[in-house]
C-alpha cells in the first residue's frame, strides 16, 4: 500500500487536472463535458477572432483565431447549439465548434458576404452575397456547396444590362424556405429548399427602391424589408404570398429633406414588446411605436441621438437603444408601461451591439472603442462586470438557435 503523503499528491494532481479542463480563460479551449444553453460568442472584429463566452458566471473561456474579415460578420447556431456559423466580410464561411474552440471547416464562397442564415431543419446553411451577388447554399455538417442561385435581374426602366444583384436581408423561414431581397432589382425572391438540388423561386419585384436590409417576424410570418430609395417599407404576409408585398409605414425613411444618416438602423434591432413594435426612426432622434396589428404608427418617443438597435428584452417590459456616431456612447432604456425613457447609460465610445441572456437578467453590451464588452443587471440597470475584448462588435448566445430568423 503506498504511503499516504503519496496518495495525496496524486490526489491533488488529479484535481488539478479536473480544475484545469474548465480553465477562466484560455487562448485554447478545453472545457469538458458540459451542455451549450449557457455559451456564446463575441465577434472582435480588428483581428479576425472570436471569443467563446459564458453568460451563466459572465466570463471568457477562450479565443478562437483564423476567421478572417470580421468587419462586418454575423453569425447562426446549429440546431443542437455546439456549432456556430461565422459569416465574414471577405466571403468567408467558418464553422466553430463552441465545445473545443476549434475550427472546424472554414471555406471562402464568395467575394463580400453580408450575412447568412440556417434552415429549419438544420440542415441547410444560406449564404447571401454582395459579390458576385446571389445566394449560395451549403449542408451544413461538412459546409459542401449544394445550389447556387444567381440574382440576375433583367434590363428595365432602372437597369438598362443584365446584371447580378447584391443581395440582402436574408432569413429563414417555415417550411425549408430562405427569404432574401435584391437591393439592385427592387424585389425579393422567396428560395423554396424542399428539394435542396432543386430551388424552386417565387420572385416578388417592384417592391420599391432599393431594399437594403430585412427581417421576419418571431413567427416566421411577416418578411418586411427597409428601402434606401425611398420612404417606406415593404412587407410580405408569408401565409398569403399569393397577395404580392404591401407597403407599410410611408413615412418611414429619410423624408423629403433627405436627413443625413450617420449609420443605417438595422431591422434585425427592432423591438417587439406586446402588440407593440419599437422601430429606430431613420436619421432622427426618436423611435416609432407601431401597432403590429395594424402596422400603423401610434406615437413616437424623443432620444438622445440617431438609434441603431432597439432592442426588447425577452420579457417585453423594457427596450435597449443605442445610437449612431456621435452619440455612440450612450445606451437608453425605456420603460414600455409608460412609455418614457427611464436610464441613460455612458458605457463607452462604440457601443454599437446587445445581446440579452436568454431569461433577460442581464445585457451584454459591446463597446468596441475602449476594447471592453460591459454586463449589465437589467432590473437595477447597474454594471455588473467589464470583460476585456479587442475590439468586440457582434455578440451571439447560443439560445439564438431555436429562433426563427435568427
Amino acid at each position: 500500500m503506498k504511503p499516504w503523503h503519496v496518495l495525496n499528491t496524486a490526489l491533488l494532481a488529479a484535481c488539478s487536472l479536473i480544475f484545469s479542463t474548465t480553465p477562466a480563460w484560455s487562448q485554447t479551449c478545453d472545457i469538458g463535458l458540459r451542455g451549450t444553453g449557457d455559451l456564446g460568442i463575441v465577434i472582435e472584429r480588428a483581428s479576425g477572432s472570436l471569443l467563446i463566452v459564458e453568460h451563466s458566471s459572465d466570463r471568457r473561456l477562450c479565443r478562437v483565431e483564423g476567421l478572417g474579415d470580421l468587419s462586418h460578420a454575423s453569425a447562426t447556431y446549429s440546431r443542437d447549439a455546439r456549432y456556430a456559423y461565422i459569416f465574414g466580410r471577405d466571403g468567408g464561411l467558418t464553422k466553430v465548434d463552441i465545445l473545443t474552440g476549434k475550427i472546424v471547416k472554414r471555406i471562402i464562397q464568395g467575394g463580400n458576404s453580408i450575412g447568412g442564415a440556417i434552415s429549419q431543419d438544420g440542415s441547410l446553411i444560406a449564404v447571401s452575397n454582395y459579390v458576385p451577388g446571389g445566394v449560395k447554399i451549403f449542408n451544413s455538417t461538412d459546409l459542401s456547396l449544394i445550389a447556387d442561385i444567381p440574382a440576375t435581374i433583367q434590363p428595365g426602366e432602372a437597369h438598362t444590362i443584365n446584371t447580378q444583384s447584391k443581395t440582402v436581408g436574408l432569413v429563414d423561414a417555415p417550411g425549408q424556405k430562405f427569404i432574401y431581397s435584391l437591393f439592385d432589382g427592387d424585389a425579393t425572391w422567396i428560395a423554396d429548399l424542399s428539394k435542396p438540388d432543386q430551388p424552386q423561386l417565387t420572385k416578388l419585384n417592384q417592391i420599391g427602391r432599393q431594399p437594403y436590409d430585412a427581417l421576419i417576424s418571431g413567427d416566421g410570418r411577416y418578411y418586411i424589408a427597409g428601402l434606401f430609395g425611398e420612404d417606406g417599407l415593404a412587407m410580405l404576409d408569408l401565409w398569403h404570398p399569393e397577395k404580392g408585398v404591401k407597403r407599410i409605414l410611408p413615412q418611414y425613411g429619410r423624408g423629403l429633406e433627405k436627413l443625413p444618416v450617420y449609420k443605417m438602423p438595422h431591422l434585425e434591432g427592432w423591438a417587439v414588446a406586446g402588440d407593440l413594435i419599437f422601430l429606430p426612426a431613420m436619421g432622427l432622434h426618436q423611435v416609432l411605436i407601431v401597432n403590429k396589428n395594424t402596422w400603423e404608427e401610434t406615437s413616437r418617443i424623443e432620444l438622445k441621438g440617431q438609434p441603431v438597435f432597439a432592442m426588447a428584452r425577452p420579457d417585453g417590459r423594457q427596450v435597449w437603444v443605442n445610437f449612431a456616431y456621435p452619440d455612440n456612447n450612450w445606451i437608453q432604456v425605456i420603460d414600455v408601461p409608460s412609455m418614457s425613457v427611464v436610464k441613460t447609460l455612458d458605457v463607452g465610445k462604440g457601443a454599437l451591439h446587445m445581446e440579452f441572456t436568454p431569461r433577460g437578467e442581464k445585457v451584454w453590451i459591446s463597446v468596441r472603442d475602449e476594447d471592453q464588452v460591459k454586463i449589465f443587471d437589467t432590473q437595477t440597470m447597474s454594471l455588473i462586470k467589464t470583460l476585456n475584448v479587442e475590439k468586440p462588435s457582434g455578440i451571439f448566445f447560443s439560445n439564438r438557435a431555436g429562433k426563427i430568423g435568427l
